[in-house]
This record gives structure tokens, sequence and C-alpha cells, in this order.
């Protein structure tokens, strides 16, 4: 199976959630009379958001599209003025065209933006204006006007993103287009001056960053042709509504810049491809989209690259190696290639050889997250789980908020038979979505096999036990 299905639960006792999709557990605003909320309020409500998206919204455990979304997002941050430039993206296991920013950092970027963004510059372009509603703290400004009913209107958020991204087709949009995305719009949604302010701030973020001021207004208009006959918009319409004079607005100020050529992204379409084949109708019909892209000639090294993605997703892991291969030498210097054909050698069974690739391109690329993951996977189906083990526990440290990371190193370590590795891996899992009981359980099992002579272990648990209980002590 290519890397980027769900994960199966790991051998003890399953990652499952009782709480319902309405049950927000926000903390206390500052006082009413403040003007403002500050940004470490943000960061605690962003926290708070963010603990429910992780647990009740499917999300892409794929580290190669992980990493690209990061990436991209980081790329644009460096030239969007933040005051707060700690971002956590999600991405959203989601077809429909749907982003996001909350606040305390979140962006949330459904997958399925991938199929309607056609390059690269209409992609960074939803990212920048997401970005920009950061960077001008629109939440904070327009939360005065709402904020008896701040509670209310999050848990809709919530709730309808689970609804979008769980339910998708008819049944999606329906949903998000009731009662309940009223409300659910009243947390996000901004005001007409806010959001033109936003696209302003991205097109000169996009200047500044290098990239086509005029992908954004390119997007808008995609958008609003595509879904201009629908009954019910995506929810990215929903929250950020599109009109002529908007999308005019948004062209008059991209064109203030100087008009260049601007190229496409080579990774960008790669990701791209990864999307389409992801929710293709089936893996069939992935496999036989991109044999026609191959045929027609037009992007030789992206489709086939497509192709050799689709062929492993259709269990021709190796016939899809075979396809990759030739493509080598044009793709010499992209880290995202090189961690493909890693995944396709990983997949036809080709271990050492894989372990042998990613060893070379990790002394390149020390601890790099998609490469060092596909190592854990190697190292895994070779069945030497305790060296797997230690890769995964190197990412925790480096990536702790990265639940998936935890996930895996909790079946990782139970395939290890290191079960005091396995309940403290759960137990940051559980934390990570909120739900402080089944962490605090995990921790104590953990102490519980402590030897009492290793007094750091010991002393360290002891202290995360009682950062656990506070936790759970002010969520409820």
């Amino acid at each position: 199976m290519v890397v980027g299905c769900s994960a199966a639960s790991i051998a003890f006792t399953p990652f499952v959630s009782a709480q319902e999709p309405g049950e927000v557990e926000l903390p206390e605003l500052g006082d009413t009379t403040s003007g403002i909320v500050s940004i470490s309020e943000e960061r605690r409500i962003g926290e708070a958001l963010l603990r429910q998206v992780r647990r009740q919204v499917p999300t892409v455990n794929d580290p190669i599209l992980k990493y690209f979304a990061e990436v991209s997002l980081y790329r644009i941050t460096e030239f969007a003025d933040l005051p707060d430039a700690n971002l956590f993206p999600v991405l959203i296991d989601s077809s429909e065209l749907n982003a996001f920013a909350a606040p305390g950092g979140i962006v949330g970027i459904n997958l399925g933006l991938l199929l309607d963004a056609q390059d690269v510059h209409e992609f960074s372009g939803v990212l920048a204006h997401e970005l920009a509603h950061l960077s001008q703290r629109h939440f904070a400004r327009g939360l005065e006007a709402r904020r008896a009913s701040m509670f209310r209107d999050v848990a809709a958020f919530v709730a309808a993103l689970v609804v979008a991204a769980t339910a998708g087709g008819d049944a999606g949009l329906a949903a998000l287009g009731g009662a309940q995305t009223v409300s659910a719009a009243g947390a996000m949604r901004y005001s007409r001056s806010l959001e033109g302010e936003a696209d302003r701030v991205a097109i000169n973020t996009m200047h500044k960053a290098g990239l086509d001021p005029m992908g954004l207004s390119r997007m808008f208009e995609r958008m609003q042709q595509r879904y201009r006959f629908r009954r019910t918009p995506p929810a990215y319409l929903l929250s950020h509504p599109l009109s002529e004079e908007r999308i005019a607005d948004t062209k008059q100020q991209a064109a203030r810049y100087p008009q260049l050529e601007y190229s496409d992204s080579r990774s960008y379409q790669m990701m791209r491809a990864r999307a389409l084949v992801r929710y293709a109708e089936s893996p069939q019909a992935a496999v036989d989209y991109w044999q026609s892209e191959v045929e027609a000639g037009e992007q030789p090294h992206i489709a086939r690259y497509g192709l050799a993605y689709a062929l492993a997703s259709n269990d021709k892991a190796a016939h899809g190696l075979d396809t990759l291969r030739p493509m080598q030498n044009a793709f010499d210097d992209s880290l995202l290639f090189a961690a493909s054909k890693a995944e396709l050698m990983i997949e036809a069974g080709e271990i050492d050889q894989a372990l042998s690739f990613l060893q070379r391109q990790l002394i390149l690329n020390p601890d790099n997250a998609p490469l060092s993951m596909l190592r854990a996977q190697a190292l895994t189906a070779g069945e030497r789980f305790a060296e797997a083990t230690e890769v995964l526990k190197r990412q925790s440290v480096l990536h702790p908020e990265d639940y998936d990371v935890w996930f895996e190193l909790a079946e990782t370590a139970g395939l290890a038979d290191d079960i005091m590795q396995v309940h403290t891996a759960r137990a940051e899992f559980f934390a990570l979505t909120g739900d402080f009981e089944s962490s605090l359980q995990q921790l104590e099992f953990a102490a519980s096999l402590a030897n009492p002579a290793q007094f750091e272990l010991v002393s360290g648990l002891s202290q995360r036990i009682r950062d656990l209980r506070g936790a759970l002590t002010a969520s409820r």
C-alpha cells in the first residue's frame, strides 16, 4: 500500500475518541473591555481548536505531501510579516476545495485545493490570502462584535469541517449549506473590507516571494467559473464569497507589479499528481488517465511520475518503479522525487536497496522528515523494529506536534516489544488530540513499568503527568 493511506490501529488499545463533533473545549477569553484579544489568547484559542481538528477531521498522513505543504507555507511566511511565525499546518484529507487560517497560527489546507489550483502560483495565492488573515489579525479585530457567541461559532466551525471532510459530495455540500454553517461562518468569515485587505496583502506577499501576483485572481476566476452553477458552492466560497468586483480588484492590484514571465514548479506538479491519484474514481482510472497523459506528451516527466504513483496505488509498485527510474537524471536535485523513489522501492519489496538509497539521501538532508519516515517504514518492512523505533523517536523530538509521528512510534515500538515507549508515545498522541484522560492513563502505565533506579526517566514521567493533570483540569 502506498504511503498516505490510513494507518491501521496499533496492536493494543486503538486510538478512539468518543467526543461528539460539537464539543469544543475553548479557554476563557480575556475581559470584554480589553478591545482586542492578545496574541497569547489567540494562541490558546488556536491550540484548543487544533486539538479538535486533529481529533475529528481526517488528515493526510503521507509524509511527502505533508512536507511539501509545510515547506510551501513557510516559504510564503518569510514574506508575510506575521506577528508570530510559529505555524501549525494541517493537511486535510478531503477532495473539496477549502483552506482556512485560525487564531494561533493554524493553517488548514484541504488536499483538494491541489485539484483546482493548476499551478504553484494559484495554490500559493490561496495560502498567501490565509496568511494575510493571520498577519493582519483579522480574527482578533472581528472578535469583539461576536464575543458572546464565540463558543457556539467555533463549535459549529469544527462540526462543519468534519462534515465537509467526511461526508463529501452532495451530502457534505448540503450540510455545509445548512444552518450549522451559517453559525460556523461567524467564526471564520470576515467582512468584505477585511477580505479585500487580505487579498491586497496576499498579492504583495506573492510579489515579494517571487511568485506571480496574478495567481490569486486566476484562482478566484477559476473557482467562480467552475462552481457558478452548483446549488451549493464549496466550503471555501462559503467563507470567502467571490464577486465580479472582488476579482476585478485583485486583477487591478496585481497589475501594479511588473508583469514578468513566471515558470511553474515541478515539485508542485508532482504533488498535484499525487492528489489526482488519491482522489481518482478508482486505481485503474488513475492508471488510465496518466497513461493517456504520457501518450499526449505535453508534460512527459510529470505524466510519468503520475503514472508511476498510480501504478503503485494499483498494487503494481515494481512496474511503477520501472516507470520512475528513467527520470532520475531529470529530477536529480529533487528531494521530493528522491522520497517518491524510495517509497516505490519499499512498496516493490526492494528493502535493502531502499535503505541504502535513503542513507545516502539523509547524508545530504540530515533528519529530513519524509526521508526519515520512509527509512522507518523500510526498517519496519525488514523487521528491524528496534532501529525503526529509534528513527521515529528522533522524529518525535524534532516534530513533537506531529501526531502521525507519535502514532507510528507507538505502533512500531509495539512491534519492537518496547512497551514503555508504546505507552509514552500513545500518551503524546492522545494529548495532541485533547484526550487528556487517556493520555494520563498511558503515562501512568508507563510510570508503573519504570525502574525506580532510573531517576531521570521517573522524574520526567512524573513532571509530564503533572503537566497533563493541569491541562485536564483547565479543559473542564
